[in-house]
């Protein structure tokens, strides 16, 4: 699995804070990483994903 973060986005940080293996700020906004996500990591990424304030982290 892979995740990326959209536009709306706002910065908080709590995806990076959360889950730094997989998601990191740069220029005041959230990105994750352009890799599959290993297995150690799915669940919290996951639980990220269902908890981003504004919903701006999708599965691809």
């Amino acid at each position: 699995m892979r995740m990326k973060v959209n536009d709306t986005c706002i910065g908080c940080g709590l995806c990076a804070v959360t889950c730094p293996d997989v998601f990191y700020m740069e220029s005041g906004v959230a990105h994750a990483i352009d890799a599959e996500i290993d297995e150690a990591n799915l669940d919290t990424a996951q639980d990220v994903l269902e908890n981003c304030p504004v919903s701006a982290i999708e599965e691809v």
